[in-house]
């Protein structure tokens, strides 16, 4: 244990702490190289001034293993105002202590292995539904359709909502919601964050609707809402209907805003390496993959894992996470004073030339049994965080990236129109300016 004396005497890391006020957020959304240009000239802890609060970043595993050992201890989870307000105050992820404890046990029940193995019929009919609209189409804009797909996946599966009109609807609300999640928090109609503080507004009175209707039913259902209904505190009491609609919402956005983006990645890095579809066939051929999947064979399927896995190293869904220091510490003889925030980087993390080779390249392999890149060091692949606040639904997200994939792969091709932005636009998720046009068709 640091004594406060030595503590106070270590040097606060380098970086500068911008404007008063407002720091250096404007800079933080408005330049993709934010962070790269800062590493480049202050090396991988430096501090800043985000969202209001004088902020340390963090790069490295080795910072990643002093953070996530300490949750709870030196650091506690947290988010900017506009997150916090629009995720509401019953929130898992805003939820600390054994509040958070209790819900997060809670809420990891429906994605135990045997509910996962559950979900895999309905996410194998939504995803044949979807491949063949899209067949249909022929030419289609990507990115949003792959948002209603993630969507009527996540609530169909998850909460129970009903396909069609109502999927769309929550979906087109839920855009515009998650583009304030991190936005500067001005109440306005016509902010981004007056925009999405009316859509928690409209989405929590529907969510309100569809526990009214499952509340009727009267044989229980073993998804997400269902584990909610019934779940009682240690006095026997049930949750109350604000902390219900405020969990929904974020099993909901976690369950397809971030997925949307992986998604999307996926679907863009494979037309680029059409080598990588090739081997991905390859190992249909050889596990006997003909358009029906089970546990065992997905199990098989050792490269499709490493093809996920890579998209989410390369193009990860979150670029990195907050805590809130709750007791000064020291990393790297460097001291993190009480009451300041720690950000942690998830990016740049995964672009280290010293854990991954050529890491700006899409290289499945370096996920293969004798090279396993990212084992030597723990928590050097972290696209769902780590620690005791790793994301609860990270079985149910990767289960859903490797189905779509097997089948996507399996029936049909895709190749990107011309004239178009690919690059990405990075909040509230990365995806692509134009939105992905491709040329659809089902295999000859």
């Amino acid at each position: 244990m640091t004594s406060n004396e030595t503590l106070r005497s270590r040097p606060l890391p380098p970086g500068k702490l911008g404007l008063p006020l407002i720091g250096e957020t404007l800079s933080f959304f408005r330049d993709r190289d934010f962070h790269k240009k800062r590493r480049e000239k202050y090396g991988t802890v430096y501090k800043t001034h985000l969202f209001g609060q004088p902020t340390i970043v963090l790069i490295g595993s080795e910072a990643n293993r002093f953070l996530f050992t300490h949750d709870n201890s030196y650091f506690t989870a947290s988010f900017p105002p506009s997150t916090r307000i629009l995720l509401g105050p019953h929130s898992l992820t805003i939820q600390s202590g054994n509040e958070h404890t209790s819900r997060r046990r809670l809420m990891a029940q429906a994605f135990f292995p045997q509910a996962i193995a559950g979900y895999l019929p309905g996410m194998e009919q939504l995803t044949d539904r979807y491949l063949k609209q899209w067949e249909t189409l022929q030419e289609l804009t990507w990115y949003p359709e792959l948002r209603t797909y993630m969507f009527d996946i996540a609530s169909t599966l998850l909460i129970g909502t009903e396909t069609g009109s109502e999927t769309i609807y929550l979906s087109q609300i839920f855009k515009t919601w998650a583009e304030g999640l991190f936005s500067i928090p001005i109440n306005l109609p016509w902010t981004p964050f007056g925009k999405a503080l009316h859509c928690r507004k409209l989405l929590l009175e529907k969510i309100e609707e569809i526990v009214h209707r499952r509340q009727q039913e009267t044989a229980p259902r073993n998804d997400a809402l269902g584990l909610l209904l019934a779940a009682k505190d240690e006095e026997g009491n049930g949750l109350s209907l604000d902390e219900i609609k405020d969990q929904i919402l974020l099993l909901l956005f976690a369950g397809h805003e971030t997925q949307t983006s992986s998604l999307s990645s996926l679907c863009l890095l494979l037309a680029q390496h059409p080598h990588v579809i090739t081997k991905l066939r390859e190992e249909q051929e050889k596990v006997g993959f003909t358009g029906s999947l089970n546990m065992e064979i997905l199990k098989e399927m050792i490269y499709l894992e490493q093809v996920v896995k890579e998209v989410l190293r390369l193009v990860p869904p979150v670029a990195g996470g907050f805590r809130r220091v709750l007791e000064s510490c020291e990393f790297n003889n460097y001291q993190i004073p009480e009451g300041w925030m720690v950000l942690y980087q998830i990016n740049q993390l995964h672009k280290d030339s010293s854990i991954y080779s050529n890491p700006q390249e899409f290289d499945p392999d370096r996920f293969s049994l004798d090279r396993a890149e990212d084992k030597p060091k723990p928590f050097t692949w972290i696209p769902f965080g780590g620690g005791a606040r790793e994301c609860v639904g990270k079985a149910f997200a990767m289960l859903a990236l490797r189905v779509f994939t097997a089948h996507l792969v399996h029936g049909y091709d895709w190749e990107l129109l011309p004239d178009q932005n690919l690059q990405l636009s990075m909040i509230p998720t990365p995806s692509p300016r134009d939105g992905l046009r491709v040329k659809f068709s089902r295999r000859g």
